[in-house]
């Protein structure tokens, strides 16, 4: 079927919507008419071949839409189904059936190789190949072509510019406190770095019955928004010894939690070193391959927790919906976090992410 791709040509090169054409939907896959979807780092990463996905090629993987056409052995969603597509994973290796997807075995080639799962493109232009299949979907399209595995059903009254915000970002970083970080009421958490991801996680850290909260960025018009989502502190790092500001008012002691989210070398070594003994940090933040940081061996010691986290550390068919339920009950207001911007606007939209002007830039296709 005819579509409208945004496709990159090139490393580092802009975003050109063109038309294309679509494969159809095999047995265990389901096209759908996209509706928006969300701008995350990592599509800027695959943009700029952090992962060595192939050019030309389509990127984008938090699409939400509505379902146009689905395979023989899909049962659990039908045409005209509002739904979101989110990571996929192989559904066989020992994490996917331990219900952690993140983890998956494969995830790295069933995400970034540009091809669907069985090999073929899923895109081409003119009868020639145009590499998509990006986390299985590749969203930035009219239409996406993804697995029965990776799509959800989700209410109709949820707008499609606030679903695109919970595959990855909302998912990734709510899931970080809720699932791994875990933190009791009355405690205290530090989040590094307040864009999607890091609010994300905010929220769900007042939810959990944070008491003291902080945020810490490099931008204050992130700050300002923490401030008003519930953080009871926030300090720019351009500006404050964030490390020396934060056991100030924890009594010298250090937050229990904190949450990398930056992908920064100096902001990880900062989350670490200010949770308190027996304190746990958790990593998020994306960075390129072989990024190292340094940490000193006495402050782990003292019985500190360095832990990683993907895609939430939950299956996104049951857990994003519960997300979802917060917001539609007015507890994780992630509206607050989305601008949206016309397909047509990718490039602008990409830039203003980038820089720190929008904290979820969200696309949204003709007709929505």
């Amino acid at each position: 079927m005819q579509i409208q791709a945004a496709i990159v040509h090139e490393k580092g090169a802009p975003y050109r919507i063109e038309p294309a054409e679509l494969a159809d939907p095999q047995d265990d896959e389901v096209i759908v008419q996209v509706a928006a979807t969300g701008i995350c780092q990592t599509d800027v990463h695959g943009r700029d071949d952090y992962y060595g996905t192939p050019f030309p090629c389509v990127f984008g993987h938090e699409g939400a839409g509505i379902v146009h056409r689905i395979g023989a052995q899909v049962k659990h969603v039908a045409p005209g189904d509002h739904v979101i597509m989110y990571s996929p994973g192989c559904g066989t290796c020992p994490p996917c059936l331990q219900k952690l997807p993140g983890y998956c075995f494969g995830a790295r080639t069933i995400k970034m190789n540009g091809l669907l799962r069985n090999g073929k493109h899923p895109i081409r232009q003119n009868g020639k190949p145009i590499h998509g299949g990006f986390f299985q979907q590749s969203s930035f399209a009219t239409y996406s072509l993804c697995t029965g595995g990776n799509v959800v059903r989700v209410p109709k009254d949820v707008p499609f510019a606030q679903l695109a915000a919970f595959p990855c970002g909302v998912n990734t970083g709510a899931g970080a406190v809720f699932n791994v970080l875990k933190p009791q009421q009355g405690s205290s958490f530090a989040v590094f770095g307040a864009g999607t991801v890091g609010l994300a996680g905010m929220m769900a850290a007042k939810l959990s019955g944070c008491t003291t909260i902080v945020a810490v960025d490099l931008h204050d018009n992130r700050l300002a928004l923490a401030k008003e989502l519930g953080a009871t502190h926030t300090f720019n790092a351009r500006t404050t010894d964030v490390v020396a500001v934060i056991k100030g008012i924890t009594g010298g002691r250090g937050v229990q939690y904190s949450l990398e989210a930056a992908g920064e070398p100096k902001a990880l070594r900062q989350a670490v070193d200010c949770i308190d003994s027996l304190g746990t940090c958790c990593l998020v933040g994306s960075a390129r391959p072989k990024v190292d940081t340094s940490l000193e061996m006495v402050t782990v010691q003292w019985g500190r927790t360095i832990r990683g986290c993907v895609q939430g550390d939950a299956p996104g068919d049951t857990f994003i919906p519960k997300l979802i339920e917060y917001f539609r009950a007015g507890k994780m207001p992630v509206d607050r976090l989305v601008t949206t911007y016309p397909f047509a606007d990718i490039n602008r939209a990409v830039e203003d992410a980038i820089s720190g002007k929008t904290i979820k830039a969200v696309l949204t296709m003709p007709g929505f």
